[in-house]
């Protein structure tokens, strides 16, 4: 679309098709085309002048994510069931041809790398937006595939520190601007999400996981079992939560996550000392019957909360075995079995619902006591710790005809606006006018 037109197609509702399959059938188009409007006037104020107005324009749309099942799992190469979510990261973008690419995101400075020596880990630039975006132009050139120069204004909703992958939705942005303006689109969801791993942790110096960018990229629910992470084997699952009448809500309990390091590491520590008790290097090589007939042995050398970790790991992944064939089956009542079961193992077996350094502040597990009161007493709903615990979030699968009442008895306890009523998002990172 050129420039010029761009503001005029989304009022005139050009783009509605593709807001209709991204944001639901209900969506608030005068929302949502407020949103794209703005994105694309600030893109314009802010390139504008350099690109012309016959520039052509394309608009993003990358969602977050939210873990369903398989609660610390992919690190010792486990299964996981992840899903995208109405929440996204929006980007207008336009392709130039002057070496460089910028990325102005709403509320941060303008990034900008020039691309003659975006193979160099810069180590000054670790942890910033900008080694992202090296980080990516780096590894799809080492894949063989085709970089160059765009201007991009992006603008998100995926709220930060929430667990719900704001940064793995950005890295994919990246990405997947890439393969739409110097690749034809040919590059598959499961290779950007390879390629954002790969940025993360290269270049921006964080040993993350593939799952948050998975999810991002595929879209809708989808299964991943890690057992060779460097060929995890993604299968999106066509399975449509609203049209079973639910809602997925996260509740953000706020609490600290500044001192929760060595809490999250303690977890693949502890349940890898276990697989190396076997002689083995992660849990995923263990038999469940090999820890169970060793337990007095493995207590001793390991530790009991060691022990029930393992235990954890092995349930969770038979867990996640049997979610999947219940989102193919279209089984919502076998699926919510295994999220309740997930979230009390999650309490008992592998203890993340808060830290020992202070148990004065349990936000994570008052919030599953609230949920408990609204929902036990009904049908049909499940609850859980979502993402790594400790402190930050829980997610729930809420009829909608209960809906109001959790979200109000979640924000008597965390404040206005800590509850957030999402959908899952059938479709992962999309160029728009694909959609239509």
């Amino acid at each position: 679309m050129k420039l010029s037109n761009t503001i005029n197609a989304i009022q005139g509702g050009e783009y509605d098709k593709a807001f209709q399959k991204l944001y639901g059938n209900d969506c608030d188009f005068t929302l949502i085309k407020e949103r794209y409007v703005k994105a694309t006037s600030e893109f314009i104020s802010l390139y504008g002048n350099k690109l012309g107005e016959n520039a052509e324009l394309h608009l993003f749309s990358v969602p977050g994510r939210s873990e369903i099942s398989g609660n610390h799992t992919d690190h010792n190469h486990g299964k996981v069931i992840a899903a995208s979510i109405s929440l996204d990261i929006i980007a207008v973008a336009a392709k130039v041809t002057d070496g460089e690419i910028r990325i102005k995101s709403e509320g941060f400075p303008e990034d900008t790398i020039t691309l003659t020596d975006f193979q160099t880990v810069v180590e000054q630039e670790k942890y910033k937006a900008s080694a992202i975006i090296r980080g990516m132009c780096d590894g799809l050139t080492k894949n063989g595939y085709a970089v160059g120069g765009y201007y991009a204004y992006t603008t998100s909703n995926v709220l930060k520190g929430s667990g719900l992958s704001s940064s793995a939705a950005f890295e994919v942005m990246v990405g997947t601007i890439l393969n739409h303006l110097y690749n034809n689109g040919k590059i598959g969801a499961v290779e950007i999400a390879k390629i954002s791993q790969y940025a993360e942790n290269v270049h921006f110096g964080k040993p993350c996981g593939l799952m948050d960018q998975t999810a991002c990229a595929v879209g809708g629910f989808v299964a991943i079992d890690f057992k060779d992470p460097k060929n995890p084997i993604v299968e999106k699952l066509s399975f449509d939560l609203s049209s079973h009448g639910y809602s997925l809500c996260i509740v953000n309990t706020g609490g600290n996550h500044a001192d929760l390091n060595e809490d999250y590491a303690s977890i693949p520590f502890e349940m890898k000392s276990v697989a190396k008790f076997f002689g083995k290097d992660v849990l995923r090589e263990v038999e469940k019957s090999e820890i169970l007939a060793n337990c007095a042995a493995v207590r001793e050398k390991c530790g009991d909360r060691a022990l029930l970790r393992a235990i954890h790991f092995c349930n969770e992944n038979d867990r996640v075995t049997m979610q999947t064939q219940a989102l193919k089956e279209n089984n919502i009542d076998a699926f919510l079995t295994g999220v309740r079961e997930s979230g009390l193992s999650s309490v008992s077996k592998l203890q993340n619902i808060f830290t020992v350094k202070n148990t004065s502040e349990q936000g994570i597990s008052l919030a599953l006591a609230l949920a408990g009161e609204v929902l036990d007493q009904k049908e049909k709903t499940a609850y859980r710790v979502h993402g790594g615990g400790f402190a930050g979030t829980i997610q729930a699968f809420v009829p909608e005809q209960y809906v109001a009442e959790y979200c109000d008895t979640m924000e008597k306890a965390f404040g206005k606006g800590m509850s957030y009523v999402l959908r899952v998002r059938l479709y992962g990172a999309e160029e728009l006018s694909r959609l239509l």
